[in-house]
């Protein structure tokens, strides 16, 4: 039987992984890792081989990944030079231990050239280099995280009831978190999937005022949207600590755990539609149909940001 190894289980995306993958394989076949022992207490407890895996330092990652056939890369929080290393490290030290297959979580449009979001640059470096060496991978190009919109929506009953954005009219398939792991979960344990680059999209195409439209529907609040230029948006994220770039300070519990340079520069991409990609892959990857953006507000204290889990040493 394939041994598969899922990363970053003390994170929101892959303690999600970690929690259902026994639906498709068994405990036997399973390793767990993130980057520090505390993180893997309750797999530890529960039987699961478990192991630390910092992908910012090479040494010891290819222990970490001895043994496995399939990895699940889940791309790391920060943006940048880092963030391209760490990749570059998890990357080496899987092939060095002899995984023979990768699944790595990227960005819908990734390789557009003309993709103003930073975000997407070091996605398309690491499908690159990837791609570029001798071993199965699985792209799975996700669209955003409904979570981040929903916290933002009721983030704005704090700012006159008004949500800043200068995304326009853009299209976005909003995709819940949990879709997104349930995908790369079963992308991982298929043994008949092997080079493919797959789009993991939301149930719907929409505007972020037929979003915001669903929020209000389902919640009966009166939410509006304040567009403005991105450098008012830049303001607004100033006004509630949110850095400019990953290597600033995060707030404990923001409502906005990203950069906003990653953030404006993503709105630009929606508003551009280069982020407007919509398949029904997600159903034909899992058999399901993905969450509805009505449903995850209908629900909404299970679809919640939650914190920035960043692993800055």
């Amino acid at each position: 039987m394939s041994k598969f190894i899922v990363t970053g289980v003390d994170g929101n995306f892959g303690g999600y992984v970690a929690s259902h993958i026994e639906k498709l394989t068994s405990k036997e076949n399973l390793i767990f890792t993130c980057p520090f022992e505390d993180g893997l207490k309750e797999f530890k407890e529960k039987g699961y081989d478990c192991r630390v895996a910092n992908f910012n330092h090479r040494e010891g990652l290819e222990k970490a990944f001895e043994g496995g056939d399939a990895i699940l890369i889940i791309s790391s929080p920060f943006v940048g030079v880092k963030r391209r290393a760490a990749h570059k490290n998890a990357v080496d030290a899987a092939i060095a231990a002899g995984v023979k297959k990768i699944v790595y979580t990227s960005l819908v449009n990734a390789q557009d050239e003309d993709n103003p979001s930073i975000e997407k640059i070091d996605h398309a470096y690491t499908e690159n280099y990837i791609a570029n060496l001798d071993v199965e991978h699985v792209f799975l190009r996700n669209s955003q995280y409904a979570e981040a919109m929903i916290t933002s929506y009721f983030a704005a009953q704090d700012t006159g009831n008004m949500m800043t954005s200068c995304q326009g009219e853009g299209h976005m398939a909003y995709i819940s978190r949990r879709d997104c792991a349930k995908a790369a979960m079963y992308a991982l344990v298929r043994d008949d999937l092997h080079y493919a680059t797959l789009n993991i999209n939301g149930l719907e195409s929409m505007t972020l005022q037929e979003f915001v439209d669903a929020g209000n529907k389902a919640t009966g609040l009166n939410i509006g949207i304040n567009n403005v230029t991105e450098e008012e948006t830049y303001a607004a994220f100033d006004a509630i600590g949110v850095p400019r770039n990953t290597d600033g300070h995060f707030e404990e519990d923001s409502v906005a755990p990203y950069s906003s340079d990653g953030m404006v520069t993503f709105a630009r991409a929606i508003r551009l539609e280069k982020m407007s990609t919509h398949t029904n892959v997600f159903e034909w990857l899992t058999g399901d149909k993905p969450r509805s953006v009505s449903y995850m507000f209908e629900n909404a204290n299970d679809y919640q940001v939650g914190q920035r889990n960043s692993t800055d040493d």
